[in-house]
């Protein structure tokens, strides 16, 4: 049997399921699955004329709207690769992304992008606009420069499992950030393994918190929901907004949610000072971060539903493991669930699998799986040494094939020989009843060669203070994981999908030392 496409997965939906609802913009409008299919395939009869050709890259920048999601499918339906950026980058970073992918086109929404744009100008790099003012306009207005010798039909476009569909750039938690390409067969099996894992069917619904450009909000919120003719709500500022998360999730009957620990807590403190109505919920997924146990149990506490903690990587096109529903097996804090669709081995620095229990490095191979890191030999040599890909996270499997994860290799504080998961501290310190964040990080120490120090933001209304974390910290923490020092603070530097880094937390508060 043929590898399946993430556009045939698609497609088959819109056959299914016509007429059952597959996006709504909140407050405005809402689009079928046959009405989505029929503005994509009109924006990719629109592209290919206007000269977009098989394996061309696309930029898009875009808040979480309508246009971007059409715009994004009809890329891939054209066989082009789709490369979404994050519409803060300053126009030196757009410069790199764009110069990195090796982009044809940058498209953005109708108001624009000036960083964007000036970046695309100077590689001269065509923009062009795309706007859907509302859901019975023929098509999506498309600012592009047409070529009548270029046939406008999509019929002979057959999308291949192995084109390019995706092309994402790793976060750079420590390092530069690499280039990911993503094939349409890798996107179809990440899709199709989260849609085992979570049950999803054309009953369920959710409200997409996370940014549309990361593959955490793409992947697991939109086109999961979408191959499994489920709905989806698009906030109405084009971004998640607190003040009308549980309206939203109300008023679109949300069965699920997917967001970043610092989103959940976010939620979880406006809860517990202006508690709003909240639908019954299947279920709360959180990843891209560590999840505390202790938020894990404030959560399931205040919204009456199971969370499930997973653990995704852009190069495996998102998803790894899960923990599963409450039908399928218990699901563990502290744990990232079981392997879902592919396989997890710990290996040694001998590339030896270890048995459970025992630490090593976290290795995966499967369908969904990129088959390397664009023009960079040296890192694919590394990253897929023994057959296997090198995630750079430590951790172990429980007797039970639930993975917990220690650390990022590079992550790992060293105090004098003794290495200290800074996610353990993290969890420690989020246990205080008066902090609201904390990360842990490692600093350069002459005594030890790296010490571990602390930043944390304090609840609203707490006085909270250094020696009382201190004191917290040496009450719960074996004494060679006690933070030497301790930052009060009221920002923490995260990615624009709310990921806090650890390199960027020790920058700053290194430096006020």
């Amino acid at each position: 049997m043929e590898a399946p496409t993430l556009t045939g997965l698609l497609n088959q939906i819109a056959v299914e399921f016509p007429s059952r609802r597959a996006i709504s913009v909140s407050g405005k409008f809402d689009l079928t699955y046959s009405r989505l299919l029929e503005l994509v395939e009109r924006a990719t009869s629109r592209l290919v004329s206007s000269g977009i050709n098989v394996g061309d890259v696309v930029a898009l920048t875009f808040p979480n709207t309508v246009e971007y999601v059409i715009m994004f499918l009809a890329v891939i339906r054209a066989r082009a690769t789709a490369a979404p950026l994050n519409a803060a980058y300053t126009a030196e970073e757009f410069e790199f992304y764009l110069s990195d992918s090796e982009s044809k086109l940058l498209l953005t929404s109708q108001e624009g992008n000036a960083a964007a744009q000036a970046a695309a100008s100077k590689l001269n790099i065509p923009h062009a606009t795309a706007s859907l003012s509302k859901a019975d306009d023929a098509e999506v207005s498309l600012s592009l420069t047409q070529n009548e010798s270029k046939s406008e039909s999509t019929a002979e476009l057959v999308n291949d499992p192995s084109d390019v569909a995706l092309f994402l750039h790793t976060s750079g938690t420590t390092s530069r950030p690499k280039g990911v390409p993503l094939t349409q067969h890798n996107l179809a099996a990440s899709v199709q393994n989260i849609k085992s894992v979570y049950r999803f069917t054309e009953s369920d619904s959710t409200v997409i918190v996370l940014p549309l450009f990361h593959v955490h909000g793409l992947i697991a919120g939109l086109l999961s929901s979408l191959i499994s003719g489920a709905a989806v709500a698009l906030p109405a500022a084009g971004r998640f907004s607190a003040s009308t998360f549980w309206a939203d999730m109300v008023n679109y009957n949300a069965t699920w949610y997917t967001a970043v620990p610092t989103i959940h807590q976010i939620i979880l403190d406006r809860h517990s000072t202006k508690p709003e109505p909240h639908p019954k919920l299947r279920f709360i997924r959180s990843c891209s971060a560590s999840l505390a146990p202790i938020i894990l149990g404030r959560l399931e506490e205040a919204f009456g539903a199971p969370v499930l903690e997973a653990y995704a990587m852009t190069e495996a096109s998102h998803q790894m493991s899960s923990n599963p529903l409450p039908e399928d097996g218990p699901h563990k804090p502290g744990s990232v669930g079981k392997p879902v669709g592919l396989e997890v081995a710990i290996l040694n620095e001998k590339g030896e699998i270890q048995k459970a229990e025992v630490k090593g490095e976290v290795c995966i191979r499967g369908p969904n799986v990129t088959k390397g890191y664009k023009n960079n030999t040296a890192g694919n040599k590394t990253a897929f040494e023994f057959g296997w890909f090198h995630t750079g996270d430590i951790g172990f499997l429980d007797s039970e094939g639930y993975l917990h994860l220690v650390g990022r290799i590079k992550e790992l504080i060293n105090r004098g020989g003794e290495k200290i998961s800074p996610i353990e501290v993290d969890a420690v310190l989020l246990s205080h009843p008066d902090i609201a964040q904390a990360v842990a990080f490692g600093v350069p120490d002459d005594k030890y060669g790296e010490e571990i120090n602390c930043a944390v933001i304090a609840r609203e209304g707490s006085e909270i203070d250094e020696e009382e974390v201190s004191k917290f910290c040496k009450k719960n923490l074996a004494s060679f994981k006690v933070p030497k020092k301790v930052f009060i603070t009221d920002s923490l530097p995260k990615t624009a999908t709310g990921k806090i880094l650890r390199r960027l937390v020790a920058e700053k508060f290194v430096s006020q030392k």
